[in-house]
């Protein structure tokens, strides 16, 4: 099994209008957070969600979060 890239080692801190989202879970997205489809022929997969009304969010950049697609603080015990 691969291991996701970190695209960052923080969180993506956005101010998301009501909608749909697709937050990238490969890590090797040039839209990150969300996916541009950069993991086609792997194992991952994006990550739906949908927000009922304009929200901040502080969605995963390194990954490595349990809660996808929201920030669990995963990046603070990330070895490097």
């Amino acid at each position: 099994m691969d291991k996701a890239v970190c695209a960052q080692r923080a969180p993506y801190a956005l101010e998301l209008e009501a909608g749909e989202y697709w937050w990238c879970s490969c890590g090797k997205s040039k839209t990150q957070p969300f996916c541009d489809g950069a993991h086609s022929g792997s194992q991952f997969v994006p990550e739906k969600f949908t927000l009922a009304e304009k929200t901040k969010v502080w969605l995963c950049g390194c990954k490595a979060t349990s809660k996808k697609p929201f920030c669990d603080g995963a990046h603070n015990k990330l070895e490097g």
